[in-house]
């Protein structure tokens, strides 16, 4: 399982054990799963799709500006805006 986290200048919005999460990046969008590669984004307002496991239907969260970072821990969304 991939660990999720939605986190704005707020609050935590989302700390979760997911499948899988398409994220909105400013080049376009990117689907992160467990042992994904460490990578950096900015992201555009959008939404982020959280699917919980293989074949469900994906949650959506609405999310303005902000970056997106993949490493060992899993996938953090830092969103200027989100809900």
């Amino acid at each position: 399982m991939l660990h999720f986290e939605l986190v704005t200048p707020e609050r935590l919005v989302r700390s979760d054990e997911v499948h899988m999460v398409t994220v909105p990046g400013t080049d376009g969008d990117f689907a992160v799963l467990e042992g994904h590669a460490p990578f950096m984004s900015t992201i555009r307002d959008g939404e982020v799709l959280v699917q919980k496991a293989p074949g469900a239907a994906p949650e959506t969260i609405a999310i303005r500006g902000g970056f997106a970072e993949v490493n060992a821990k899993g996938l953090t969304v830092l969103a200027e805006h989100a809900g």
